[in-house]
């Protein structure tokens, strides 16, 4: 993605990628906290002994070190050069994500730092540098995956992946670029459709505001009618335009309205950046889910958004494109994005092709019973992470937490969903919250249940009402079921490996490296046969209204994707959409 700009619902004309090679350095965490001068050494480097392709990270084939061990510490190094700085310019240094600790050098002078491994963050470094000068650029990262202080996704914290955990992902993982912007541009705009009034609002956020300032809107619909708005510019002050017919956005007519914002000064432009929307409105009466007034049926696919030369880190622009047309190829209409934060191009992607997303966090490998450390950098983080994506419209629910069965005290267990759900609510009171996938709710706007129970009579069992209500994989623990929407939002996992299939002789510990759930099918009618029984069981109840299969490729060992790993077809991909583009009688979409 060196050409592609990160950004893309924020795009500036003019940036300085910063992806291509640094030099670095990998050391014991240890080394980095409790020898100051070895520390100091390093923070004043001028370049070290190793070469790193950024945005890859130390681990991966792509990243030219495919270094297979636990890495603590890591220091990057690279030269910069910004040009065009005033005293009315303002030098920004952008990280789409670095994992997970970060701290920020400009010639041995921490000009910043950041902790979350996943959300986006931006530094002033104004101070630091002079105009067409070079300086040395260092960024030291540091993670422990092993005290469950950090929310960490599928990441072994052992040396090697096993059965659903995966190769890790250390430092500098997305991309790096330099903006210079004026002093009074935009950091941001936040955009939420009123269907009711046909009105769209924004409320900016301006980096700082001199007297006299205005902000022009400039809105074109796909059909080219052009709308507009000046208004002064006001931090944080909502204003409003009214989109007469309006072309809504929903899978199959992904409309897309193209926005232009200009912070003027008199008739000077000092700030112009390019943005979309999508008008759409998600909402939910009973246990039903309405998009734009439509009954939605949600046939979703589990997406890890792991590649086998670059782990998270998506090898290309059009690798992220390609993913979301292989599962709109088997028939899926939207994807679980699973246990990672995906690249905001992904996001942009989606928009573009009408493709529904649920957005999570990486919240395993978090300790919840830690409601120190752990819970406030699992909080900090996720509210991180909804405001820099709350404008796509693909993404459709929030879901913070996956699977949090494993904990010893209750109360920071139910206060932390309690905690989670609350800041979707707070920051995004427009889109559903699923508080944890599967497993456990407290407050929750939708209840999701797992299961992946493989003989198709024993799931219609597990899954029928009982009393008058579903089933549940936990309610011992979690509140009561209280009519949300329901959603089985983990089943199938299918295993199916060639290199496996049919040969009960294999080792224990062969089998190992073929993981997958329930017991392996040995021929491909007989993994269709199954795959259509346990889909027709779930298309079949009245209460259900939407499913996540388990999962769109192989990921490592794990082998029960529907395409292998590195995205080649395992069957005829028209088989899948025969079964997974059916949706119940009674559903508009």
């Amino acid at each position: 993605m060196k050409d592609s700009y990160p950004r893309p619902q924020f795009e500036r004309e003019s940036f300085i990628n910063l992806n291509g090679w640094w030099t670095c350095h990998i050391s014991r965490k240890a080394m980095c906290y409790r020898n100051r001068e070895i520390d100091e050494e390093r923070v004043t480097s001028k370049g070290f002994e190793d070469r790193i392709l950024v945005p890859f990270a130390p681990e991966t084939p792509a990243s030219g070190m495919n270094v297979q061990d636990i890495i603590d510490c890591i220091y990057y190094h690279r030269t910069i050069q910004c040009e065009r700085l005033d005293e009315e310019k303002r030098a920004m240094l952008n990280f789409a994500a670095v994992f997970y600790h970060c701290e920020v050098y400009i010639d041995g002078i921490q000009t910043g730092f950041h902790d979350g491994g996943s959300s986006s963050f931006s530094i002033d470094i104004t101070a630091f540098v002079k105009d067409g000068e070079e300086h040395d650029l260092v960024v030291k990262a540091t993670s422990n995956l092993q005290d469950g202080s950090i929310p960490s996704g599928k990441q072994s914290s052992y040396m090697t992946s096993y059965a659903c955990f995966y190769h890790r992902t250390t430092g500098i993982w997305q991309s790096v670029w330099i903006e210079i912007v004026d002093r009074c541009s935009l950091e941001n705009v936040r955009t939420v459709w009123n269907a009711g009034s046909e009105e769209l609002y924004f409320t900016p956020s301006f980096r700082a505001l001199r007297k006299g300032l205005m902000l022009e809107t400039e809105i074109i619909s796909p059909e080219g009618e052009v709308f507009t708005s000046c208004v002064p510019a006001s931090q944080m002050g909502t204003y409003h335009i009214h989109i007469s017919n309006p072309d809504l956005w929903e899978p199959g007519h992904p409309a897309l309205y193209s926005i232009k914002y200009r912070v003027k000064d008199g008739e000077k432009v000092i700030d112009e950046v390019s943005s979309y929307t999508g008008l759409r409105d998600i909402r939910f009466e009973g246990n039903m889910i309405y998009l734009n007034g439509k009954k939605l049926y949600q046939r979703l696919v589990l997406d890890q958004g792991f590649y086998p030369e670059s782990n998270w880190t998506s090898p290309s622009d059009e690798a992220l494109e390609e993913d979301i047309r292989l599962s709109m190829a088997a028939g899926f209409n939207g994807a679980r994005l699973h246990q990672k934060v995906f690249e905001e191009r992904f996001f942009y992607h989606a928009d573009r092709l009408g493709y529904l997303v649920w957005a999570e966090s990486p919240s395993w490998g978090l300790d919840y019973n830690n409601e120190g450390l752990a819970h406030r950098n699992f909080l900090s983080e996720w509210a991180e992470i909804v405001m820099r994506d709350v404008n796509h419209p693909s993404i459709i629910a929030w879901t913070p937490l996956n699977e949090t069965f494993y904990f010893k005290n209750p109360l920071a267990h139910r206060r932390l969903h309690k905690n989670a759900y609350e800041i979707c609510r707070m920051l995004d009171p427009s889109r559903p919250v699923n508080d944890a996938s599967g497993y456990i709710h407290y407050m929750t706007d939708l209840w999701t249940v797992h299961t992946y129970v493989q003989d198709p009579g024993k799931l219609a069992q597990q899954l029928e009402l009982k009393d008058g209500m579903p089933f549940r994989n936990y309610p011992q623990y979690e509140a009561e079921y209280s009519g949300q929407p329901y959603l089985v939002d983990e089943y199938g996992g299918i295993k199916w490996d060639p290199e496996t299939q049919g040969d009960m002789s294999l080792s224990k510990a062969q089998n190992l490296t073929s993981w997958g759930y329930g017991d392996a099918v040995h021929s491909e009618d007989e993994f269709f046969t199954r795959l259509e029984k346990l889909t027709d069981v779930i298309l079949s109840m009245d209460h259900i209204c939407g499913y996540c299969y388990t999962q769109l490729t192989d990921v490592e060992q794990e082998k029960n994707g529907v395409y292998f790993y590195d995205r080649s077809s395992k069957f005829d991909t028209s088989r899948f959409r025969r079964i997974f583009s059916r949706k119940p009688d009674g559903y508009d979409i």
